[in-house]
């Protein structure tokens, strides 16, 4: 049995348009495929990862600062895919 980890990293929404609905659908798809539970923070906000609404209500736009936290065993490679996510300057 792997360990419990938490593992928490603040990346910047690189793309001109910011996490909206593609983007943010994409991210809730990378965070359901691990069994962390992953969440996304803006300031004092924390949402769930999985949720497309709940990140949309982030109302993250370019240069905005996204911590992201995830608890579970796969925690240090859920935070690396989501934030590689947030980092990406424009969608492919």
């Amino acid at each position: 049995m792997s360990p419990v980890r938490t593992v928490e990293k603040t990346f910047v929404v690189r793309s001109a348009l910011g996490l909206h609905a593609r983007p943010a659908g994409r991210l809730a798809s990378i965070a359901g495929r691990f069994d962390s539970e992953i969440s996304l923070g803006r300031g004092d906000e924390w949402v769930s990862g999985s949720s497309v609404l709940s990140i949309l209500c982030l109302a993250a736009t370019q240069g905005t600062v996204i911590a992201v936290r995830a608890v579970g065993a796969d925690a240090e490679q859920a935070v690396m895919e989501v934030g590689a996510l947030i980092e990406t300057p424009d969608e492919a």
